[in-house]
């Protein structure tokens, strides 16, 4: 049986999303979303649908999205976040800035809209973890210049970050995003390089990591915390494992830490509304779950 026809065969008829990628079997988006469906007493389904690397394949995904009565979208990731984009009929402002999209939302008349909620999700999780951080209060700096870099850096000068110190191991890669996602006005995306990247913690109110450094199976990230000010937030968008090395060393030293699960289940959000209805948030319960899931 091909995936498409598991998937349809899972849902049995009841609406429908899964999560896009490959691979996509390490995913935990099934079970964030199922906690909601099940919460809820939605009778939905969201599952797995592994779909390759080519454009084919995509062309494949949403002409099934688009033919299927009872589908409603998908998350997507890795590696189709940004191939997917010409392929769509419409894509929203924010995953237009960030040139990348995470949720499709199938419309009523049968079009297909891409989102991006990975900013949403990152900006929820910190206000929840780390209440007391004001955006306006000084330099952030962030580790990377991915896909997740994209989003969060385009979220935190949304928020009105007056400095933004963007540090990657490949520089061209910051200088690119640098320059696309400076606003107009006073903010500044400051981009500096990969052996200065402790000492451009001096007088930092927020460090974000969102490199795949400290993730399970790669290298850890090698930074020194020294000039870091005690009172600023670390935030590590790492949620394997969910205790990185970056964040043990800044909690031993009492700096507040927020680690990536918040992240994945805030951006979750907006595509189970779109898709299933029901308002909804993160509990302490749901994390519970989910970090079962991952055994952690």
């Amino acid at each position: 049986m091909n995936p498409y026809d598991t998937l349809l065969a899972e849902a049995a008829g009841r609406p429908f999303a899964a999560i896009v990628g490959w691979p996509v079997e390490h995913s935990r988006s099934p079970a964030l979303q199922g906690f909601w469906l099940k919460q809820h007493h939605v009778d939905g389904h969201y599952g797995r649908l592994p779909v390759k690397p080519e454009r084919a394949a995509l062309e494949e995904l949403v002409a099934f999205l688009r033919k299927t009565p009872n589908a409603r979208g998908c998350n997507l990731t890795l590696p189709h976040k940004v191939e997917i984009l010409p392929l769509l009929d419409r894509i929203d402002p924010v995953a237009r800035r960030i040139g990348a999209v995470n949720t499709i939302v199938k419309q009523a008349d049968g079009t297909l809209e891409g989102r991006n909620t990975d900013g949403f999700g990152f900006l929820e999780a910190l206000k929840y973890n780390a209440p007391h951080w004001m955006p306006d209060t000084g330099p952030v700096v962030v580790l990377g210049a991915g896909g997740a870099a994209r989003a969060i850096v385009s979220s935190l000068m949304d928020v009105g970050v007056p400095e933004l110190r963007l540090v990657n191991r490949t520089r061209g890669t910051a200088i690119d995003l640098g320059v696309a996602l400076t606003p107009p006005g006073g903010q500044r995306i400051v981009v500096g390089s990969w052996d200065e990247r402790s000492e451009l913690l001096d007088g930092a109110t927020l460090l974000v990591n969102t490199t795949s450094l400290g993730m399970k199976d790669q290298p850890g990230l090698d930074i020194d915390l020294a000039k870091l000010p005690h009172e600023a937030v670390v935030y590590d968008i790492v949620y394997v494992p969910l205790e990185t090395y970056l964040l043990a060393a800044a909690r031993s030293r009492g700096n507040r830490c927020v680690d990536g699960l918040g992240m994945l289940l805030h951006q979750g959000r907006p595509g189970f509304e779109a898709w299933f209805g029901p308002r909804v948030d993160v509990s302490a319960a749901q994390r519970h779950a989910v970090a079962a899931d991952l055994g952690a």
